[in-house]
């Protein structure tokens, strides 16, 4: 126990707080069970210390790592009843995915100390999904996805935008700061300012890690595949990457990577809910989620970049922004006529010189424009869904 507590004194020495994730004020940090996952490299360890060292007080709060070598030997629930004896009253265990049998621990822990609260995260989103069907009715669980632009250039770059609905951004309620001007940032965004690590050296080698984790280790571990499977799952994404974005042809794919057409959609499912890829379905399900798939993108422009290299072509980088960014919040689908849809409004994204053709007769529809600062009438620029968390 002392051995962790010195690790986690460390941890929140080295924690900065200038800067909170959107997802920091989101959380209802008083349920007793509470789950943060996402794709690697997000910044989820982050905003838990940040939380512990700004909100929670020090003696009685414990953060560990479910890596540790400490639970080669031990427990988590004994742990925690130790933790409690002490009078532990906040318990952050951080990458649980880790920890075999979690899902069962958490319940026990759950319902053995109703004075504890307990916050996990977990990388693998895969996993924590699958052990949440027993923890349905006691955790509460969010996604955190990598950064939007508004909080690359806060964090970044020192400079505060607002965030804003969508109905803020189709009705242009934006007053631009005094000689600020999206374009000189907004590029390097796209290349390098998704992921909080995005400023440190060796960007592009730490995000080809990052790749190679989750298809390497993270999918493979936890939705129980071979070696040989996991390479046909690197096939895939290497053929996503190289046609995005497209209409998945099932057949032809299962073919060309060799593996039947029946797994294939779970191929899909796995490397979507690793980050690293994003479906775009139709409305034909009726709830999220539940469509037919009609397009596959990477899951974020600095994929794109990494992955696609040659291939990476201005309206994908786009089109891959657009739904990104308006995903958080919105259930975005594709639209029968134009590029995307949110709710009753209708999006075609495209460059300066885009023309409204798709949109004829569609009563709420919205060109989306790269490289303009400012919007008029139904003409949104497409910097400013950056804004929407």
């Amino acid at each position: 126990m002392e051995k962790l507590q010195a690790y986690f004194d460390a941890l929140l020495r080295d924690t900065p707080t200038e800067h909170h994730r959107y997802m920091f004020n989101r959380i209802d940090w008083e349920n007793r069970l509470v789950g943060l996952v996402g794709p690697r490299g997000v910044g989820k360890t982050t905003l838990m210390l940040q939380h512990a060292k700004e909100r929670l007080e020090r003696n009685t709060t414990l953060f560990v790592n479910a890596d540790d070598l400490y639970f080669s030997t031990r427990h988590l629930v004994d742990l925690a009843d130790d933790f409690v004896k002490r009078g532990g009253r906040h318990l952050i265990i951080d990458e649980i995915h880790k920890y075999q049998d979690w899902a069962r621990e958490l319940k026990l822990i759950y319902d053995y100390h109703a004075g504890l609260r307990v916050i996990f995260t977990g990388s693998s989103i895969l996993d924590i999904h699958k052990g949440a069907a027993d923890l349905s009715r006691r955790a509460l669980l969010y996604h955190m996805q990598g950064l939007s632009f508004r909080e690359y250039m806060q964090m970044f770059h020192g400079i505060r935008l607002p965030v804003l609905t969508l109905d803020d951004i189709l009705h242009h309620r934006l007053e631009l700061p005094r000689d600020f001007h999206p374009y000189a940032y907004f590029p390097d965004y796209l290349k390098q300012g998704y992921y909080p690590f995005s400023q440190e050296r060796q960007f592009d080698i730490r995000l080809q890690q990052v790749v190679t984790k989750t298809l390497e280790t993270d999918i493979p571990q936890y939705a129980e595949m071979s070696v040989a499977t996991s390479r046909k799952l690197k096939r895939l994404l290497t053929v996503i990457a190289q046609s995005v974005p497209f209409k998945p042809n099932m057949s032809h794919i299962a073919t060309t990577i060799g593996i039947s057409r029946n797994s294939l959609a779970d191929y899909f499912l796995y490397l979507e809910e690793a980050g690293l890829i994003a479906q775009l379905r139709d409305d034909t399900g009726g709830i999220r989620g539940l469509g037919k798939v009609d397009k596959v993108y990477l899951d974020n422009p600095n994929l794109v970049y990494a992955l696609a290299q040659q291939t990476a072509d201005t309206g994908n980088l786009r089109e891959t922004f657009f739904f990104n960014q308006t995903r958080v919040n919105h259930d975005t689908i594709t639209s029968s006529v134009s590029d995307f849809r949110i709710d009753d409004s209708t999006f075609e994204v495209g460059g300066r010189n885009k023309k409204q053709k798709q949109l004829q007769g569609i009563e709420q529809g919205y060109v989306v424009k790269d490289n303009i600062e400012s919007g008029y009438m139904n003409v949104i620029p497409l910097w400013q869904f950056g804004l929407n968390y």
